[in-house]
C-alpha cells in the first residue's frame, strides 16, 4: 500500500492525499474522495463556487464519489451562542439567526439545481453536507446526488447536539435513506449521530456499503467511532469535516466566537479536521489529516465488504431477532395534516 502526499497550502489549493488498494477480479474499485475545507461563512454563491473547484479538483484525480462536511453550505456555526439562556434570548441572537437562516438553502431550491449541475457536469456522486430551509425552521442536511446530474434524495439529522438543538429542527425516520448506485449503496449519518446504535442498525438493515459521515467533530477519540462503525457494519466509512480558522469566519463584533474570542488570532485553528476513509476491516486507507485544507482519497475495494460481513455481518448471520429487534417508523411525521388532501386523492382513485 503506497501512500502519497503534499504539504499544504490554504492559498495554492488543497493538499491530496491518495491510497492504492489492490482490487478483486470480482468487485469494482471505487475511487473515492472527502473534501476537509471551510465554508464561506454567510455567503451561499461563494460557498457554491469552491465546492465546485474542489469538485474539480477531486475528479481530476480519477474521483467516483465526493463527500463534503458537515454544513458545508450554509456553514456550522461554531462557538455561536445564538444570545440564548435558559429563559432567555437577545436582539442580537435573533438577528445572528436571520442571517443565518438567510445563507441557508430550500431543498428543492435553485442552489440543489446547482448541485445537480455540478455531479452531473463531472460525472461524479456528490454527497454534501447543507443548512436547509424548510420556512423558519432549520435543518442540518445531507443531500445526495448521482453522476447524471439526478438529486436522490436527503437525510436530515435527527438528533442536533447540545446547542445545535437551539437553531435546528430534528429529523424523522423518512429521510434515513441507502440508495442503490453502480458504484454501491450509499448513506449517511451527520457527526453525533453516528453514536446512536439503533440509527446505525437501520441503516445496516438496508444494506449500507459506503458509510458517510460529514462531521463538526475533530477529536481524537472521534476516529475510534468511525473505527468501530467500519467493523460493526462491515462498511467503508468516509468521514469528511472542515478545516478552519478563526479568519475563515467573520470578524467580531459581526462574528462572535463566545466566551473565546478575545484568545484567537486570525490564524487560529477553530476546527481541525481529522477527515479519514476506513475499510470495512477497520484499516485506516487514508488519513486522518489535521493539517489544512485537503483533498483525502483512497480506492475502496468493494470485495472487502464480503470479506469482512464473512466474519461478522450485524444484521446477518450475527443477529438474533428471535431476542433482539428493531422496529423503525420510517413515515414522515407531519405536525399538520389537512383532510381535503386526503379526500382529494381518494375522490381521484374512485
Amino acid at each position: 500500500m503506497a501512500l502519497v502526499t503534499t504539504e499544504p497550502t490554504i492559498n495554492e489549493g488543497p493538499l491530496f492525499a491518495e491510497v492504492d488498494m489492490a482490487s478483486d477480479f470480482n468487485a469494482p474499485t471505487v475511487r473515492a474522495t472527502v473534501i476537509q475545507a471551510s465554508t464561506i461563512f454567510y455567503d451561499t454563491p461563494a460557498t457554491l463556487d469552491k465546492a465546485e473547484r474542489l469538485l474539480g479538483e477531486a475528479v481530476g484525480h480519477g474521483s467516483q464519489l465526493v463527500v463534503f462536511p458537515e454544513a458545508f453550505v450554509g456553514g456550522y456555526p461554531r462557538g455561536s451562542d445564538f444570545g440564548v439562556s435558559i429563559g432567555n434570548r437577545t436582539a442580537k441572537g435573533r438577528e445572528e439567526f436571520r442571517k443565518y437562516h438567510s445563507a441557508a438553502i430550500d431543498v428543492p431550491g435553485p442552489e440543489v439545481d446547482r448541485l445537480a449541475t455540478m455531479a452531473g457536469k463531472y460525472k461524479v456522486h456528490l454527497v454534501m453536507g447543507v443548512i436547509e430551509r424548510d420556512g423558519y425552521t432549520l435543518y442540518c442536511t445531507v443531500l445526495f446526488f448521482d453522476s447524471q446530474g439526478h438529486y436522490l434524495g436527503k437525510h436530515r439529522k435527527i438528533m442536533p447536539t447540545a446547542l445545535e438543538r437551539i437553531i435546528w429542527g430534528f429529523g424523522d425516520g423518512s429521510t434515513i435513506p441507502v440508495f442503490e448506485t453502480p458504484i454501491g449503496k450509499i448513506g449517511a449519518a451527520i457527526c453525533w449521530e453516528n453514536r446512536m446504535p439503533l440509527l446505525r442498525t437501520a441503516m445496516y438493515a438496508k444494506g449500507i456499503e459506503i458509510y458517510c459521515a460529514p462531521t463538526a467533530d475533530a477529536r481524537d477519540v472521534w476516529q475510534a467511532s468511525m473505527t468501530h462503525i467500519a467493523l460493526e457494519g462491515g462498511c467503508f466509512v468516509l468521514s469528511a469535516n472542515q478545516f478552519c480558522r478563526r479568519r475563515d469566519y467573520p470578524p467580531p463584533p459581526e462574528y462572535v466566537f463566545a466566551g473565546t474570542e478575545e484568545d484567537l488570532t486570525p490564524d487560529f485553528v477553530v476546527c481541525a479536521g481529522g477527515s479519514v476513509i476506513i475499510s470495512p476491516s477497520g484499516a485506516i486507507l487514508a488519513g486522518p489529516n489535521y493539517d489544512g485544507e485537503a483533498l483525502i482519497s483512497a480506492d475502496l475495494d468493494l470485495g472487502e465488504i464480503a470479506r469482512a460481513k464473512f466474519d461478522f455481518d450485524v444484521v446477518g448471520h450475527y443477529s438474533r431477532p428471535e431476542v433482539l429487534s428493531l422496529t423503525v417508523k420510517d413515515h414522515p411525521t407531519n405536525p399538520v395534516t389537512f383532510t381535503s388532501t386526503s379526500k382529494k386523492i381518494e375522490d381521484n382513485t374512485k
